[in-house]
């Protein structure tokens, strides 16, 4: 409700990176969680096939890890927040849990177990860029949460299918996109699957639409300022380095609206925690963040929309089996269906405007020596790995594949972003 924060890559640049020491660090300490091993020469046939084999065992793997993940946290949210089932209707208070166990973790990992470095944050940086983008993210979270108190999960994934029309229109209005016939037609194709869908939803909450669709925009709005302020300042955030400095901010800005919604009604109601509960709840949610990070460094972008695509098709069907209120109709399916093909469209238009900007840089006589530097890297759709550093190449391609389900989500996807501008993390 996860949750994906311009430099150039260096595969398709001969210049020098603007900040070689945040880079060199960064590198070291991913390829260390990252990069798999390089297959040595030496290595026969049989014994190549037999690694590259058990590399792409444990790369589905951490796919699947990734899929019940996803699925698990958004269920178990809707669980959580549901007041038919655990009875616990503040969702902001929720996702403020969810905000201060990530950053206390990622806290342990940056500055005490230093598994990631961190980058070199200034004030000035901080106060233009990390707080609004936190503003954004925060509400996000918070519209997204509270969707789950009026709509089914089902519905909500339906809905979801509108973030590329909501990324597409903010990325127009701020001057980061140009308004094309072939991009708007496809956008109304996804805007009338979802109206379908919506038309043939039984249990229609027009409060619960509104939030959602709230949140969806407001994520769209985050990714377009991600664009324009973070990257245009040449940082790249991997997941837990984007949480580290977004989770406190973001708590900060819920308090204000918790204090003043939900405290006073969970002080009359006099709420029991299950610190258990909620502790679960927010451990899976950063295991989702986790295995993303995971993914992300031994998957190519494609394989990972697929994967979402067949998460939200198995989270659908899931949702009616475990909230059985939650009640599928076909005309929902029809909608869904008509949605789904419009995202799939825009995904093949962003990745055909990707690679027409991908082939200067790749007849490059520099890139063709740094690819043959890596290719003993088994990288699985590795053709979209090097996306130029355009909001075609990174930002609209992540918004065919966003996961608005976890709070840790979205500090995720800022790696979509930053992962098709600067290179997979294997690259380096």
């Amino acid at each position: 409700m996860p949750c994906t924060f311009c430099a150039t890559s260096p595969a398709s640049s001969s210049s020098p990176s603007p900040q070689p020491h945040l880079r060199s660090d960064s590198s070291r300490h991913l390829r260390i969680l990252l990069q798999r091993p390089p297959l040595p020469e030496s290595l026969g046939g049989g014994a190549a096939a037999k690694m590259i084999g058990r590399q792409l065992l444990l790369t589905y793997l951490y796919l699947l890890i990734y899929v019940c993940l996803s699925s698990g946290v958004i269920l178990f949210n809707k669980w959580v927040l549901s007041p038919k089932y655990f009875k616990f209707p503040f969702p902001i208070t929720l996702t403020m849990i969810h905000m201060a166990f990530s950053g206390i973790v990622t806290f342990f990992l940056v500055r005490v177990f230093k598994v990631v470095a961190p980058v070199k944050m200034t004030f000035h940086i901080y106060a233009t860029c990390v707080i609004p983008i936190s503003a954004f993210f925060a509400s996000s979270l918070w519209f997204g949460n509270t969707a789950y108190l009026y709509i089914s999960v089902a519905f909500i994934q339906m809905l979801k299918a509108l973030m590329p029309v909501a990324t597409f229109i903010m990325a127009v209005i701020c001057g980061t996109d140009k308004l094309r016939w072939d991009l708007f037609l496809n956008m109304v194709l996804v805007s009338v699957g979802v109206v379908v869908s919506s038309y043939g939803e039984i249990h229609f909450n027009v409060i619960g639409t509104l939030y959602q669709v709230t949140g969806i925009f407001a994520e769209a709005l985050r990714l377009v300022l991600t664009q324009v302020l973070l990257q245009k300042k040449g940082l790249t955030l991997n997941p837990i380095t984007s949480l580290y400095y977004i989770a406190p901010c973001s708590f900060i800005f819920l308090f204000i609206p918790w204090y003043l919604l939900e405290k006073p009604e969970m002080d009359v109601s006099q709420i029991q925690f299950n610190y258990s509960i909620f502790f679960l709840n927010a451990l899976s949610a950063f295991a989702l963040n986790i295995s993303i990070f995971l993914v992300i460094g031994r998957t190519g972008a494609v394989t990972i929309r697929v994967a979402g695509v067949l998460k939200d098709w198995i989270l659908i069907a899931l949702s009616t089996i475990i909230f059985p209120e939650s009640i599928i109709t076909s005309l929902n399916i029809i909608g869904y269906a008509v949605a789904l093909s419009g995202v799939v469209l825009y995904n093949y238009l962003k990745m055909k405007d990707g690679k027409a900007n991908q082939l200067p840089a790749d007849n490059t006589p520099d890139r063709a020596t740094k690819d043959k530097k890596v290719l003993n890297i088994h990288r699985p759709d590795n053709s979209m790995d090097n996306n130029d550093g355009t909001v075609i190449g990174g930002l609209a391609s992540e918004a065919a594949v966003v996961d608005e389900e976890a709070p840790l989500i979205p500090s995720a996807r800022l790696s979509y972003v930053t992962r098709t501008q600067t290179g997979s993390f294997s690259n380096r």
